[in-house]
């Protein structure tokens, strides 16, 4: 039996975006760190050149809503891979590169 057309559904979640989170922050970086209660994400922006990054954003969750998120961006990473290809995972690296493999800069 169908439900009225106006009768929402009771799992349905109204979420605000705003315009200025919309547009959002770009991050090559993230920093995770975690206490017994909680994760931290650290979204950091490294540019060429510049020898400090900037934390862009901070997310702070409970463990299980972390381990929500690793099950939701692994099913998204599989869903892009089986349509894009396997995304390349380069080899882990001692420390930042700050410039990023491109010339350095002196003062």
């Amino acid at each position: 039996m169908n439900e009225p057309k106006d009768q929402k559904n009771p799992n349905q979640i109204n979420i605000e975006l705003p315009e200025e989170i919309a547009e959002g922050q770009y991050s090559n970086l993230s920093i995770i760190t975690h206490s017994a209660t909680e994760f931290i994400v650290d979204f950091v922006q490294l540019m060429p050149g510049v020898p400090k990054g900037k934390v862009k954003s901070r997310i702070i969750v409970t463990p299980e809503n972390a381990k929500k998120l690793m099950l939701a961006l692994k099913d998204n990473i599989d869903k892009f891979e089986s349509v894009h290809g396997k995304i390349k995972n380069q080899q882990p690296q001692q420390g930042i590169p700050l410039n990023f493999g491109g010339p350095t800069t002196e003062a």
